[in-house]
This record gives C-alpha cells, structure tokens and sequence, in this order.
C-alpha cells in the first residue's frame, strides 16, 4: 500500500505563520500541516528568530513618521501578495522584512495627513479603528491582569449570570470558550467602556499563575460607517509590550492578548476563534 505524505510549506506558507496574518481557518491549516514537516518547523523557529531580533534592533522606527516612498512601497507590496505570482516576486526574506515593516507603519496611527491623502478613506478609517481598538484591548489588559483581589467584575462561579448580563449589555448572545485543553481557566469577566460602544473582558489564568484576556464588543457602524462587516484575518500586535491577535468578524472586534510566546498565542486565539463561529 503506498504511504501519502503531506507536501512541505512553502516559502509562502512560512510567511504567513511567521506574520501571523490571514484567515484563521488558513493559520490553522498551516499549523497542522507543521506537524508533519520537521525541516519546516526548524525553519520556521529561524525565520522567527530572525523577526524577533528585527524587531528589537528597529524598536524605534515605531514612533517614527514612515517616508512617503515607503508608504507607496507597502501599498505595491500590498497588492502584489494579492496573487501568487506577485507573491514569489516578493519571496525573498529580506523582501518579506520590508514588507512586515512598510504594512506596520501603514497601521501607524502617526500617519502624517499629507500621508494619508495617499490612501483610501475606508483603508484609514478601518486602520485607526483596529489600532484603537487593539489598544483599548492592551490598556484593559495592563488594568486587570495585575490585580489580585478584584481582577474580574463576575467570577467564573457565576458564569451563567455573567453571560446573560454582558450579552444584553452588549446585544449579542455572547460564548465563553473552554481553553482547558491548553490549561488555562476562566477566572470570569467584566464590563467595560469603548470609543464606540460597550466592551466585554474575559480573564483566562493558568496553573503558573499567567493570565490572558478575551476583549470583545461591537463594531458602530455608525461612528464607523466604512468598516466592512465580514471577517478579516488575524494580526498580531505586541502593542506595549503586550502582545496580541486581534480580528473582525460579522461587526463584531475580538483581541486575545496575553505575555505569552508568539506561536503559543496564535493557538489560543485560533481556538477562541473555532469556539465563537
């Protein structure tokens, strides 16, 4: 009987895991498809060796004010990973580097206006709004996770009046997802204010005593009248020292944030994500 085996990643397929940014379905995927590649996961532990100290070493450039010939570069780039042909153009590492950094900066709500006259208004609006709203989400973060004797509003005891309280509160039925498979324990929730709504924060914890946040809530399409409502890829923000994956689904803003290792992180959120379709 012939044995089949899985194909390795690609280039591209490497890419995407070490950005962290696409479908969740897809990163999940390519997770899998990992398992079973060894040359693979050696390469990718590389290629992130390589971003992490990328990134250390050009930490400031992230308050700075992006050139406007890298910003006509992101945009290119941006289209070009539209297709696979135009993907393999850009294959390189070193390609690949100028690219995570330009589309950073893209995100950068330090966009000088004559910068931004450059892009189209839905592209800034939505830019700002997942920057606010993952900063919201860090700022939560930083609040809670540190306190011990109130770190929650409702405790994990209370789990069903919990639920049905910020699911009114936020006018969807709301799900809590069961992480205990990855150790970690639902300690309860709260209630919290947005720039353009109600939020919700669930806090995870596990036996070493690190702790996560679920931050949640509804996108005001009447604040923000050009945000699409369909779902958009995962991104990874280590926005002040709290590293998170965030992402839009049906009108509805998700971030997972935590002091965890990139990869381990990016498990968790797909989880979230799987639990709350």
């Amino acid at each position: 009987m012939a044995h089949h085996t899985r194909p390795s990643l690609t280039d591209d397929d490497l890419h995407i895991l070490v950005d962290g940014q696409d479908t969740p379905a897809q990163l999940a995927a390519l997770q899998e498809k990992l398992t079973d590649d060894p040359a693979g996961r050696v390469r990718l532990a590389q290629w992130q060796k390589q971003r992490h100290a990328l990134h250390d070493l050009h930490s400031k450039m992230q308050d700075e004010v992006p050139p406007h010939a890298l910003i006509q570069l992101a945009q290119r780039a941006q289209r070009a990973r539209q297709t696979t042909q135009h993907i393999r153009h850009y294959g390189s590492m070193a390609a690949g580097v100028v690219m995570a950094f330009a589309a950073g900066w893209l995100a950068n709500s330090r966009w000088q206006t004559s910068d931004m006259q450059n892009l189209s208004a839905p592209t800034v609006a939505r830019a700002q709004f997942e920057q606010n709203f993952v900063h919201q989400a860090s700022l939560a973060h930083r609040v809670f996770v540190p306190e011990v004797r109130h770190p929650v509003e409702v405790s994990a005891q209370e789990q069903a009046h919990l639920l049905q309280w910020l699911s009114k509160r936020l006018g969807k039925t709301l799900k809590v997802p069961d992480l205990t498979t990855q150790g970690f324990e639902l300690m309860g929730g709260r209630l919290l204010p947005g720039d353009t709504g109600t939020r919700a924060q669930f806090m995870f914890q596990n036996t070493r005593g690190q702790r996560i946040t679920l931050y949640l809530g509804a996108l005001n399409q009447v604040v923000e009248p050009n945000l699409p409502r369909q779902e958009t890829a995962f991104r990874y923000e280590p926005q002040a020292g709290v590293p998170s994956f965030y992402w839009m689904d049906q009108g509805f803003g998700y971030a997972l944030a935590g002091e965890l290792p990139r990869a381990e992180l990016m498990k968790l959120a797909n989880n979230v994500y799987r639990q709350l379709l």
